[in-house]
């Protein structure tokens, strides 16, 4: 992980910007406003605070996975769904949930591969000494 404020909102644009290129729809900007949060929270901890040890690690790591997924659910519920479909969902809060769900699933995938790569010494940073 690049640990740099604003690499993961640029990411996030980038794949935004393909997603609407490719025609994907609209909606893809919840994924824009979920990676700006992880971006903007991970900052606000710090990202020595979350790698400092592996309990931190994935505790952190995991509420901010659900919580961007619910950021996600929410702006896609509230901005972009007709509202038969959301109502079959379960309306925003279903919606949120259902990203939640994902959020808890995609958080523990990420946690395994950064702690898989710690463990195995595999260097994914460098802080520079000054």
């Amino acid at each position: 992980m690049i640990r740099k404020p604003g690499f993961l909102t640029f990411v996030g644009s980038i794949a935004t910007i393909i997603n609407l290129t490719l025609g994907t729809g609209i909606q893809f900007l919840g994924f824009l406003a979920a990676s700006t949060f992880f971006d903007v929270a991970l900052a606000a901890i710090g990202y020595s605070t979350v790698f400092k040890k592996p309990a931190y690690t994935i505790v952190s790591m995991m509420v901010l996975a659900i919580t961007s997924a619910a950021v996600a659910g929410t702006v896609i519920g509230s901005l972009f769904m007709t509202g038969s479909t959301l109502a079959r969902w379960g309306g925003v809060a279903g919606w949120t949930g259902l990203h939640m769900i994902g959020g808890a699933i995609g958080g523990f995938i990420g946690i395994t591969l950064v702690l898989a790569l710690k463990k195995r010494r595999i260097t994914v940073y460098n802080e520079s000494p000054s």
